[in-house]
């Protein structure tokens, strides 16, 4: 609040008579007994009620803002949700209705404009009521009771509530010391200052602190579109927000109401025209409920959960967790995402289509990143965060990771095996290392013994493939799930039609710690615990740890942005309630895979919706626009997968066991009364990726991929690929792999 002049030489001479008062009532005790303990004074008091404790009381009040409300908008503007401690918007006194501000003066301090902090008269008038009737009314004015709040709302703040006095509880000290602050509240504010500032603090409900706050609960409008029954309804509300809560007490609000508006004629602020309508009106309520927190989203919860956590995770909102949450609670941030609310919307429709209700609990989820920018664009999931009849409910976040980088938690499933999406990125050092995409390889072999020599320059310990022994053993059988793939043929065709033997062949001839140092460079890390993936685990080549969707949607955006790298972004400004920056993310991006790897990569990844393990997705997504994608499918088939870009949008498309960490295989299911023997990445990740993509894909603008060097297509090596490579695949499971 800003400092206005000191009051003038009228209101500097109404200080001096009521100092003068209250001398005479603090010696006589009289204000002891009759305002505070209006049956019986208190004992042992007399140090207290003398003119030296009222002028050695503190004059200075901190006046900071009040708890305020934290807004999360997309990137569009829209609002995703609001977190509160005490759901509060501020607002100038200009844009409350002046109905208001005459409404809650006119029922409070009729003659706030014209004391000085305390009303001599108020008190003379209690103090004859209380000593003739035995009552406890009160003599607080405005100011006073601005103070109280101001006084309370900074112990909340500082986790100190049980620190507050009730009236009902305050000492003769403590109610002198309320008035000497009043007083000199009034030398520092004008007038208008302070009823702003005692009208964004008060409480009118447990949902609604301040006026506007209070204007959207009870009747969806702002505050300053009361009307005067409104407007006299709510200043009535002050006094016992309880017990004259219209939505719980009508007639006690009516009634109170009425008082209001009564107050408001005798004081001339409304005519007898008015009062009458006013009068005649019933409460006629439109109730909004404050939604807070992401519980309480107006959309992508999920997402709000991931900022949330972000907030929360950053030392720049706060020294510690607990004042990371006072921030993020009572801050009145305003955070501005990423997320794209057109893409959200359709992401959201895509994953219930898929699998919304089903009492199986088989997850679905979809990611977007913008390749260039990071931004994550869209994050939906079939569940609901709360319990809900009919509903698969969680709180866990299935396409992020478990903990960040600094083992902070995200709230993460943890990531699910992302089976032959792997795959690309030995493809990306077979290209790396100077082969071709027109290269052959002899996927006839299906196993390899325990003393085979796989090269690896920096010296790391292999572990063989075995189904039976995760790590050192013999290898397994390996399988492709259709004997027509054991056999020598190209790079290129090995990936797009999936071929677990392709790929091995591939990484007979690479460095293990190239290999790694893809899969490195292109983000993917465990999504347990953000270890890394250890490429010389064979069984790594074909996805057995765990990796977040989301991290697997910008690893693949890596490619459809040239080989460059952008760390995930979910958060581009945050402002406080002063309307200052703080610290929000920002843009990293960082050389990752050589241009023409990429390139190379595209090509092959082009193939797969076209001729390859997606071809019976039938998607139209290919004819549309360039478009590339990897199907995956984890061993038991309990994690299944799209992942797929345009050179302006890459998705990770997610169906499977979310929850148990695909301990349950996709054998033998029933999803959307459909039956599925087994399911694999085409069936229903597939089609939730190409749906959602023909529908959004198109915001934003698709290029032509550049085509790779020539090099890269022709062969490097001199073995016959032989007729066989034309084959048009026969899929029943072909992107299936044989072990973790």
């Amino acid at each position: 609040m800003a400092l206005a002049n000191p009051a003038g030489s009228k209101s500097a001479a109404g200080v001096r008579a009521v100092l003068g008062y209250l001398a005479v009532c603090v010696i006589c005790g009289v204000l002891a007994a009759g305002l505070v303990v209006p049956a019986v004074a208190g004992v042992g008091v007399a140090v207290r009620e003398s003119v030296g404790f009222f002028n050695s009381l503190p004059t200075e009040l901190t006046v900071d803002p009040p708890s305020q409300s934290t807004k999360v908008l997309t990137a569009d503007g829209k609002t995703i949700a609001t977190f509160y401690a005490e759901n509060r918007v501020r607002v100038g006194l200009e844009e409350m209705s002046p109905y208001i501000k005459d409404a809650i003066v006119a029922i409070e301090d009729r003659r706030f404009y014209e004391h000085a902090g305390i009303d001599p008269q108020g008190i003379l008038r209690a103090l004859t009521s209380n000593l003739t009737s035995g009552g406890r009314q009160g003599a607080s004015t405005l100011t006073q009771q601005y103070v109280t709040n101001v006084l309370n709302e900074s112990l909340v703040s500082a986790d100190k509530g049980d620190r507050i006095i009730l009236n009902g509880q305050k000492s003769i000290g403590d109610k002198v010391r309320e008035m000497r602050l009043a007083i000199e509240l009034e030398k520092k504010y004008t007038k208008d200052q302070i009823l702003e500032g005692y009208l964004n603090i008060v409480f009118f409900s447990r949902d609604a602190y301040g006026i506007e706050a209070a204007s959207r609960h009870f009747f969806s409008t702002n505050a300053k579109s009361l009307t005067l029954p409104q407007a006299a309804l709510l200043a009535g509300l002050v006094k016992s927000p309880s017990f004259y809560n219209p939505a719980v007490n009508p007639d006690n609000a009516i009634q109170r109401r009425n008082h209001v508006l009564d107050a408001m004629l005798d004081l001339g602020r409304i005519s007898e025209t008015e009062h009458a309508a006013a009068a005649a009106t019933g409460v006629e309520l439109t109730l909004n409920p404050g939604k807070q927190g992401c519980a309480g989203a107006e959309m992508a919860t999920y997402f709000c959960d991931y900022v949330s956590h972000l907030i929360l995770n950053n030392p720049a909102y706060g020294v510690d967790l607990a004042s990371r949450v006072r921030k993020l609670y009572r801050g009145g941030l305003t955070i501005t995402t990423t997320l794209d609310s057109r893409l959200q919307q359709a992401a959201q429709a895509q994953v219930d289509a898929t699998a919304g209700a089903n009492p199986d609990k088989w997850g679905a989820s979809l990611v977007s990143i913008g390749p260039g920018t990071g931004q994550v664009l869209a994050m939906a999931q079939n569940t609901v965060f709360l319990p809900e009849p009919e509903k698969f409910d969680t709180q866990l976040n299935f396409n992020v990771d478990s903990k960040d980088a600094d083992g902070n938690d995200l709230n993460g499933a943890g990531g699910f095996q992302p089976g032959s999406t792997m795959k690309p990125f030995t493809l990306a050092e077979w290209l790396n290392e100077g082969k071709s995409l027109a290269d052959t390889v002899d996927a006839s072999r299906r196993s390899y013994p325990l003393d085979f020599k796989w090269k690896s320059s920096c010296g790391r310990v292999l572990g063989a493939y075995s189904s039976k022994q995760k790590g050192l053993g013999a290898a397994d059988d390996l399988q492709n799930n259709d004997a027509g793939y054991y056999r020598p043929m190209r790079v290129d065709y090995g990936l797009y039609n999936s071929i677990n033997t392709a790929t091995f062949a591939e990484a007979t001839k690479l460095d293990f710690c190239g290999i790694q140092r893809m899969v490195d460079a292109a983000g993917i890390h465990s999504g347990l615990d953000y270890a890394q993936v250890n490429m010389h685990q064979l069984g790594n080549l074909l996805g057995a740890i765990g990796v977040a969707p989301l991290v697997l949607a910008n690893a693949f955006a890596t490619f459809a942005n040239d080989g460059r790298y952008c760390e995930p972004v979910a958060i581009v400004e945050v402002t406080d309630a002063a309307g200052q920056q703080l610290p929000a993310q920002t843009k990293s991006c960082r050389d990752a895979i050589k241009p023409d790897v990429a390139r190379g990569v595209n090509s092959a990844l082009q193939d797969v919706l076209k001729k390859g393990s997606g071809v019976y997705i039938k998607p139209k997504v290919h004819t549309s626009f360039p478009v590339a994608a990897k199907t995956g499918t984890s061993n038991t088939n309990g994690a299944t997968w799209v992942v797929g870009y345009t050179s302006g949008l890459a998705t990770a498309s997610f169906f499977g066991d979310a929850l148990e960490g695909q301990k349950r295989a996709g054998q033998n299911i029933t999803v959307n009364g459909k039956f599925y023997k087994s399911i694999d990445g085409y069936m229903l990740a597939g089609p939730q990726w190409a749906n959602y993509m023909l529908e959004v894909a198109g915001l934003y603008p698709a290029e032509a991929f550049p085509a790779p060097p020539d090099s890269m297509t022709k062969r490097s090596d001199r073995k016959d690929a032989g007729s066989k490579t034309t084959k048009k695949p026969d899929r029943k499971d072909a992107d299936r792999r044989d072990s973790d």
